[in-house]
């Protein structure tokens, strides 16, 4: 179903070569004036800015065009310099889809409507979830001993949708992949894809290169210690 043009919620948007998840934390060190024009105006209202993959352009310079499916994500640490640069941490809270484009601005503003998930969760898709989250746990256990961090974890609820965006934010993923499962809204389709490669990392955990994209810091924003 379509939302109605003056129910859009109107987003800043930050276009960047990169995808992030719902939930997951990103690392963000902001140079330009617009953009540092839009992080001021979020922490003054405390409102959120989209971040969504670049289709085609820069990230520095001219607008670029952006995917139509991003997430919104929330400031959750800032820190300026004297010179105007920013350093900021955001943390990703759900995801949106992109109807109009506003460029009239200093940075791109989209009005977006909520991208939700389409499906039931059927019996079929608990008992996938169950094996991916044990799975995952069993993954995430030994990125920590690997990297002699000892701790006892508890994964993100017990939420398929929040797991399957855990698992795909760690695994090795080119962007193109991951924006595809960022726009899946089906959570056994994500899941069943990400299964065979969250296995595959499991199986090859005496390979160095195996976890080379991850570190225990990575996890911070995934589980919570017990």
């Amino acid at each position: 179903m379509h939302v109605v043009a003056n129910r859009l919620e109107e987003m800043p948007l930050f276009p960047l070569h990169a995808v992030l998840f719902p939930h997951s934390q990103m690392h963000l060190h902001v140079f330009e004036r617009r953009y540092r024009e839009m992080i001021r105006h979020c922490l003054e209202y405390d409102t959120p800015f989209g971040i969504v993959l670049i289709r085609s352009g820069s990230e520095v310079g001219a607008a670029a065009d952006p995917y139509l499916v991003g997430t919104a994500v929330r400031i959750v640490r800032a820190q300026e310099f004297g010179d105007g640069r920013m350093d900021i941490v955001v943390q990703g809270e759900r995801r949106f889809r992109i109807r109009e484009l506003d460029e009239t601005r200093p940075y791109l503003v989209g009005k977006v409507e909520p991208l939700v998930e389409s499906e039931a969760l059927t019996q079929e898709t608990k008992e996938l979830f169950t094996q991916a989250k044990n799975i995952f746990k069993l993954f995430v256990e030994q990125v920590l001993r690997r990297q002699e961090v000892s701790i006892d974890i508890s994964l993100p609820g017990d939420d398929p949708v929040s797991l399957s965006f855990a698992i795909a934010s760690l695994l090795p993923l080119e962007n193109l992949e991951k924006q595809r499962l960022l726009e899946t809204t089906s959570t056994s389709e994500r899941v069943e894809d990400l299964l065979p490669r969250l296995q595959e990392q499991l199986l090859s955990s005496g390979e160095e290169q195996s976890y080379y994209r991850v570190r225990a810091s990575d996890l911070a924003s995934l589980f919570l210690p017990n």
